[in-house]
């Protein structure tokens, strides 16, 4: 029912000084992200930290409210999503088609990708945020945050007192723990790899439990069934997978280097199948919800026309439909101009328009599809879990296969690295896309935590977007001639930085048109997710809807590392125990309430220090490492021991404080 009142009270939101700082934020962080990323094969997310700056720095502005805090995090998001690029673009160099990183052709495909990437996800809004149950578990967090520092909730004021203690003690001492970490003190993880049986040949297994803060806070705010669906995943990668895979190969070396090339060249393949099918799966269940929201969109936009809009709440505000059209066809025209920019420059240019005319299509297509199924996993297990590199891989082979099908049969022999350097540049258009609605609709999910208007924060991710994709380029160019990339022509010995995800995307691309790809590890997979689609119908009916096994959590259990899951799934159980814990209590609610507070709070607190980090690492400012490697096997037992304890005295600080409100 609309709120007219509500519709129409005046507050601060989209503001100069707002937008300013936001940007400020998004190139710091973008330019540690890009880095990071390509050090360590992962990107950190930024709108917590954003938040928490915004919150900081705004505080001192008597008219300053949540939802313009809100919007700076907004912009600055765009750092830690649009710098997912690296597990793309990297790849033209990777293969030699690039010696540098050109400025308007790397800007335009981060700038116009990422503008679709909003402008897909406004009807997906609807389908994905406002009508959904996904926890959204970053978004969620975000949120908390947002309201706790900047005061603006209902709550009593006991309530809101320990509400802030929680995400201030979640925070300091994940931020802490993280400091030591970084020292070598405490082991990062606790892991092991070891053979099942006697003899080399015997199959080899093993786990690595991050002892990360943040991964177990978002286990939390995840729930039990997620996680359970996950550690199903990871059971299958590493009881089966790993171990029966690795008896086959021929790989040689250590049992850690044996395990984990199994993982990569095989197992990360069955989780892209599962992924893939559990993908289809989850947009045939949204074709009803999306269509949905696309009428609902309509009738806003009808409403806005007649100047009504003041009747519509504020949660229907969305950037009008007719201008979300508009916008995307206007980036259509400047996508094929790149596409045919290209295709001339790697000397397709008599197959010009079939290029043009067919990568446009696939990046229509497939980016809306990429879209939704990224959003959904956001939903699920939050964006900076969602794995990225997976849907890249799923990009990537159909991009190749296409132009295997369609141009490679007209083309003389030893063009085929021409249609390989298209094919990364297809995907990396459509990645970028994947990328921005990954991250918006978690954004959107905070701003309807916060009553924010999601118009504003639609064009404050513009904003961010734009100012993103003026960094990434001259970034990648300056570590590329510091470093290189491993395995380019230009890489320096002993510094090239690994850049992962860019070289096993790159590689499928030239396995695909070169056809020395395994599909059977793909078909293996997505029998897996069928089998899932299955189980996951039958657990929803025994059990009322009320338990479900997500074939597509299980897929990112098979397909990320287990140094990204393990810990997701305790922080699920510990969760779980905790709110079991907490129904026994006088204000369950509360106490719940107080566990996500803490959950967010160590999420802020790793995240911080990880932008921190992660600039010390970048700009190598001075050694973060106390300890040498001898000290990695007691760093381990006290890392684990340390950990264990600090975050039982932390819930038990949870339920302190909730049995202290009146």
């Amino acid at each position: 029912m609309a709120n007219p009142q509500n519709a129409a009270a005046p507050r601060r939101e989209f503001t100069l000084r707002g937008i300013i700082l936001g940007i400020l934020i998004t190139v710091a962080f973008t330019a540690a992200n890009v880095f990071f990323g390509l050090k360590a094969g992962l990107t950190f997310a930024t709108s917590i930290p954003a938040a928490v700056i915004s919150m900081a720095l705004l505080r001192g502005f008597k008219d300053s409210t949540i939802q313009e805090n809100n919007v700076v995090q907004t912009v600055a998001s765009a750092a830690g999503t649009l710098s997912s690029i690296i597990f793309v673009l990297p790849g033209l160099v990777m293969i030699g088609w690039w010696t540098h990183f050109p400025f308007w052709e790397s800007f335009l495909i981060c700038a116009l990708g990422g503008i679709l990437g909003v402008m897909y996800s406004i009807p997906l809004r609807r389908a994905l945020v406002t009508n959904s149950d996904l926890p959204y578990p970053e978004g969620v967090a975000c949120a908390e945050v947002l309201k706790v520092g900047s005061g603006d909730d209902t709550k009593g004021v006991e309530e809101s007192r320990a509400g802030l203690l929680a995400v201030m003690w979640g925070a300091i001492v994940a931020a802490a723990f993280a400091v030591i970490v970084a020292t070598k003190v405490f082991a990062g993880d606790v892991a092991s790899y070891f053979r099942i049986g006697d003899g080399d040949k015997s199959p080899v297994s093993g786990f690595d439990f991050s002892l990360s803060m943040a991964l177990l806070a978002v286990g939390h705010l995840v729930g039990l069934w997620v996680g359970l669906a996950m550690l199903l995943g990871a059971a299958i990668a590493w009881v089966w997978g790993v171990p029966h895979f690795s008896q086959l190969s021929t790989f040689t070396g250590s049992v850690a280097d044996i395990a984990g090339d199994t993982w990569s060249h095989k197992i990360r393949f069955i989780g892209a199948g599962t992924i893939g099918i559990s993908a289809i799966w989850t947009l045939a269940k949204l074709v009803k919800p999306v269509i949905s929201g696309l009428t609902s969109a309509v009738a806003a936009s009808k409403v806005r026309k007649a100047g009504q809009l003041h009747t519509l709440d504020r949660v229907e505000h969305d950037i009008p439909i007719g201008v979300v059209g508009a916008i995307m066809l206007a980036s259509f025209v400047p996508i094929a101009w790149l596409f045919g920019h290209f295709a001339n420059g790697a000397g397709l240019g008599d197959h010009l328009w079939l290029l043009v005319v067919g990568g446009l299509v696939y990046c229509v297509v497939m980016s809306f599809l990429v879209s939704a199924v990224c959003g959904y996993m956001a939903g699920l297990i939050g964006s900076s879990n969602s794995p990225l590199s997976g849907i890249g891989i799923l990009v990537v082979i159909g991009a190749a296969l296409l132009l295997v099908f369609t141009v490679k049969p007209m083309l003389q022999p030893g063009q085929e690295k021409s249609l390989v350097a298209f094919a990364l540049f297809v995907t990396a258009v459509v990645f970028t896309v994947a990328a921005i609605a990954n991250n918006n609709l978690q954004d959107l999910k905070t701003g309807q935590l916060v009553d924010a208007t999601p118009s504003w924060q639609q064009w404050a991710l513009v904003v961010g977007v734009i100012a993103g994709a003026a960094v990434i380029p001259p970034v990648l160019d300056l570590v590329n001639q510091a470093y290189g990339f491993a395995g380019a022509p230009n890489a320096v010995a002993g510094k090239a930085l690994p850049a992962p995800q860019a070289g096993l995307i790159s590689a499928l691309a030239q396995g695909v048109i070169q056809n020395n790809i395994d599909w059977s590890l793909i078909e293996i997979g997505a029998g897996i997710g069928v089998v899932l689609i299955i189980l996951d119908a039958i657990i929803q009916k025994v059990t009322n809807h009320k338990g479900h096994c997500s074939p597509l959590a299980v897929g990112l259990g098979i397909y990320l590392p287990t140094s990204a899951t393990l810990m997701v799934v305790v922080g699920a159980l510990v969760g779980a125990f905790y709110d079991r814990r907490a129904e026994r209590g006088k204000r369950p609610e509360s106490a719940k309430q107080l566990g996500v507070l803490l959950a967010s709070g160590m999420i802020v607190g790793e995240g911080l220090i990880g932008v921190l980090i992660a600039g010390i690492v970048a700009f190598q400012l001075f050694p973060l490492e106390l300890v040498g490697e001898g000290f990695a096997t007691a760093g381990k037992w006290i890392g684990g021991i340390a950990f264990v304890v600090v975050v039982l005295a932390l819930y038990r600080y949870a339920e302190k404080l909730s049995r202290g409100i009146q």
